[in-house]
């Protein structure tokens, strides 16, 4: 096989099947004999095939001389009673063979040597080729399925004109892989062109015929999580947690922050000097308003800052439930409310909260609407 080129079909003997079953089992770690069970029923499924009506067919498998035999094996019958040529044999053929042998006994006939070579040949390179693929999806996809919930950078290759959908390929080296980046997981108003580099968050990855499968996003609120525990020291190091993240893609993002040491601002250390960090992370998301604030044990406290940047002049708890409601200057209502209720349903998704928004002028006896659904946080 060295410095020639092998026509088709490749002349794969035994010797070559052992030795390529030894590289595999050496640089991909798949067990020799898992290999060599999937290539010997490969073997006999091809005989079978090609030999109507044979019924047992074994492998003899000689490591150690590295040789591999067939053989169909066959009943012995009384003579009144042979009536299946291809799987039996009369007692006077079995004494022909070996005196040894009597009715019940069974006997391996030998298959050709030339035709079994043919079959072991295709049928052995057909598993080895399948088991080199089987090996490369595992690798990659625990490459990748280690990353789960994390960012990973990938170069866009192709853009369905129909759907919109975005072929990105990810990873380095031997490790790459195509992505599809949906056109639901895209972010509206996002213009994505080929060779483009972008910015992905890891959903899930699972196993597919076809290899594995990365499910990834830019519209995910761990997109926003993560390039802060990038951009943000404090975050990496666990000094400062993000508790809850409320985001609407391509428009505004609520995140609510926490610091385990007291001498450390959570939303100081978010924004950066001179709101250097918080920019980095606009710029990636292209425009995108981050309203960060910090998070309380308190609801009432937690749920007024929620509703930042509009000032909050007081908070009724509901006696049972997960709802409030919340008064605000009456020149601030729209504010609070925000764009089409931007503000409020982060605000809600955010808390966990059921939010009922009123102006400070509003009287209690004047109440004329139930407060609006429950919204819950966004997991990331």
């Amino acid at each position: 096989m060295k410095g020639k080129k092998q026509k088709e079909p490749a002349g794969m003997n035994p010797a070559e099947i052992f030795t390529a079953l030894a590289l595999l089992e050496k640089e991909r770690g798949i067990p020799q004999t898992f290999m060599m069970e999937k290539i010997i029923q490969a073997i006999t499924t091809a005989y079978k095939r090609d030999h109507d009506g044979v019924e047992n067919v074994i492998v003899d498998v000689d490591e150690a001389h590295q040789t591999l035999r067939m053989f169909v094996q066959k009943n012995v019958v009384d003579e009144e009673d042979y009536v299946d040529p291809i799987n039996e044999l009369t007692l006077e053929e079995a004494k022909a063979i070996s005196a040894k042998y009597e009715v019940g006994d069974i006997v391996n006939i030998p298959v050709d040597n030339t035709e079994f070579g043919r079959i072991a040949a295709g049928n052995g390179k057909q598993v080895i080729i399948q088991g080199l693929r089987e090996a490369e999806r595992g690798m990659i996809y625990d490459e990748f399925n280690s990353k789960q919930h994390e960012i990973l950078t990938g170069v866009v290759t192709r853009i369905d004109p129909n759907t919109g959908n975005a072929s990105l390929r990810i990873g380095t080296g031997s490790e790459t892989t195509e992505a599809l980046l949906m056109s639901g997981e895209q972010v509206p108003g996002e213009e994505l062109s080929e060779g483009m580099h972008v910015k992905v968050y890891v959903v899930d990855v699972r196993r597919s015929t076809r290899g594995p499968q990365i499910l990834i996003s830019r519209t995910h609120p761990g997109l926003v999580k993560r390039l802060f525990e990038l951009e943000v020291p404090e975050i990496y190091d666990g000094i400062v947690e993000v508790r809850s993240i409320a985001r609407e893609a391509g428009s505004r993002t609520k995140m609510a922050v926490w610091s385990n040491d007291e001498n450390v601002d959570p939303i100081g250390a978010c924004v950066g000097p001179r709101g250097q960090r918080v920019a980095n992370i606009v710029e990636e998301l292209r425009g995108e308003k981050i309203d960060i604030i910090k998070w309380s044990e308190d609801p009432a406290a937690f749920i007024a800052a929620a509703l930042a940047p509009a000032d909050v002049v007081d908070v009724w708890m509901a006696d049972e439930g997960k709802a409030c409601r919340c008064v605000v200057p009456d020149d601030q209502l729209s504010l609070a409310i925000g764009k089409e209720g931007q503000n409020a349903r982060l605000a809600a998704r955010l808390t966990g909260y059921k939010i009922d928004i009123k102006p400070a002028s509003y009287q209690e006896s004047e109440e004329a609407s139930e407060p609006p659904a429950e919204e819950t946080p966004e997991e990331f």
